[in-house]
């Protein structure tokens, strides 16, 4: 009677340890089945569609809906992501290198170093951005950031578009010395001057609030 007992409790022992891994990778599975159907659904899309977005590519809204759990931005800490907790305005037009800032804002980074390389993928933003929003963090935007030390001497590109640069980091909530290329994609958040437009006029950062930085101010002014 032992004997025939012994693998019986063996298979429950088994079944007991193993079963909450095999449960785990299974949700997981369905998890990213469903993030893939989210992707071809946004991909083909037609354009009069009440939930696309006319500004946006096919390529750009598949990208848009991959990243889609983020407008939750404890999954951007979850996943890595963490804020540099200053919201960027820029009350005036200003220039960083050979780039031409507008009129407008951008919202506050939140910087995964996880994703920061000399490839980019279209899945892995190195930034997030997000607009302060009645208390809250809504997403505005991904920024896909490369610093020159590994770039292998030229400007990336992505979505057919260069990164600008190269540039200084942008100081406060970057050291100057941590020259980069950069490049902003508007995907939650329409920008009145195009979706890979530096700043956007839609965003506001909260006005006198010490976290809120005027990189104008501290930036080169056209003439």
């Amino acid at each position: 009677m032992r004997r025939r007992m012994i693998p019986l409790l063996l298979a429950t022992l088994s079944y007991t340890t193993m079963g909450p891994a095999i449960s785990h990778a299974r949700d997981a599975a369905r998890r990213a089945s469903a993030r893939q159907a989210a992707v071809r659904e946004a991909a083909l899309r037609p354009a009069g569609h009440p939930d696309a977005d006319p500004a946006l590519t096919p390529e750009l809204a598949a990208v848009k809906a991959s990243l889609a759990k983020y407008t939750d931005v404890t999954a951007a800490l979850r996943d890595g992501y963490l804020s540099t907790i200053g919201c960027i305005d820029y009350s005036k037009s200003a220039q960083h290198g050979t780039l031409n800032y507008p009129p407008g804002a951008m919202g506050v980074h939140f910087l995964n170093m996880a994703n920061v390389g000399p490839t980019l993928d279209p899945a892995k933003p190195q930034i997030l951005i997000y607009e302060p929003v009645g208390g809250k963090l809504e997403l505005a935007a991904a920024e896909y950031f490369v610093p020159v030390q590994v770039a292998g001497g030229k400007a990336p590109v992505i979505f057919g578009q260069t990164l600008a640069g190269p540039m200084d980091g942008h100081y406060p909530v970057m050291p100057k010395s941590l020259r980069h290329y950069d490049l902003h994609v508007w995907l939650w958040k329409p920008n009145p001057r195009g979706v890979f437009s530096p700043t956007n006029t839609a965003i506001e950062c909260p006005a006198r609030a010490p976290y809120t930085f005027d990189e104008s101010d501290a930036a080169h002014h056209p003439m």
